[in-house]
Order: C-alpha cells, then structure tokens, then sequence
C-alpha cells in the first residue's frame, strides 16, 4: 500500500491545511460548507448568502504586495481593502494587489478559496480591526463552498496578525 501525502491525507479526511491547523491549535471553530456557484459574481458575498450570515461577518482574505513583500490582509467582504492603511500596518510605503497566481502558488490555495490560516508560506497578515466588534467572523477554510467561523482573537492569534484599520466601506 503507498504512502499517503499530507495532503492527500488532508483530502481524504474531507480536511484543508486551514482545519487541520484550527485543529492542531485546539480552538473553537465551527466549518459551514455550502454549493459553491461558479458564475457568483464576489466568492465572499456568496459565501455571507449561503451561510445567513451578515457580510459585516465574513472576512476575505487578499494577497497584496508591500514594498516586494507579499503580505495577506483580511477584511470584510462589505468592504473593500484600503491599500495605503495597508501599507502603513506594516511599516511600508506601497501596496498592491498581488498578482493572482503568484498568491495562489504562495499560499497553496486557489483564489477564492484562500484562507489566511495554513498557508504553505506563512506570510505577515492584517487583520482588519472591525473584527473585534464581532463575537465571531468566518474565513475561508481552504477551497470554495468551505468556510470557518471562530473567535477574532483566535485568527489574530494564529496568523500572528496585526489589528488595523485596513478596511473601508
């Protein structure tokens, strides 16, 4: 019988690299899993319709490029990323959107289903702050239709991010 990888395990198991990490960490996460629809036009509004929960609530997570780092920010999919604040979290000058594959070749995961939890290379993350009005956000957990929801202070925690206003309406 042939070894199985990790992820081939993960896979197996039903698991992305982001709910094995939620659960090698032992905090409280709830997965919500849903159909995703290919011709949605926004992934993180789809996903706030498909759970019932207010978009206020769910958090996308963008690569952006600071100063030729790459640099993940999580924001609400109410809003919008605001590339300056961005910048000014992490002590740069500029920030762009990160081209698409080289964010997906990155993390590991494809667009749309990026989670800023058990990326292959752990990149410097921003959390927006409007996070800890919530009790909970969701996040992606790996691939699309997949969602996890947990506690502010437990993704900051995990992804070792800096709270900052980095989103805007």
């Amino acid at each position: 019988m042939a070894k199985k990888s990790k992820k081939q395990q993960q896979q197996a198991g039903g698991g992305t690299p982001a709910t094995v990490a939620l659960a090698a960490a032992g905090v409280t996460y709830t997965v919500h899993a849903y159909e995703h629809d290919p011709s949605h036009p926004s992934y993180g509004e789809e996903a706030a319709e498909a759970m019932g929960v207010a978009p206020e609530r769910v958090f996308k997570t963008l690569v952006a490029d600071v100063d030729g780092a790459l640099t993940v920010a999580v924001v609400p999919v109410a809003g919008q990323l605001d590339l300056k604040a961005l910048a000014a979290a992490v002590g740069g000058k500029r920030a762009a959107m990160a081209d698409p594959a080289l964010a997906e070749r990155t993390t590991g995961y494809v667009r749309g289903g990026i989670s800023p939890l058990g990326q292959r290379k752990r990149l410097p993350t921003v959390l927006d702050a409007s996070a800890a009005g919530h009790e909970t956000v969701c996040v992606s957990a790996g691939r699309r239709g997949l969602e996890v929801e947990l506690s502010p202070a437990d993704l900051a925690g995990l992804t070792d991010a800096v709270i900052a206003p980095v989103g805007r309406a």
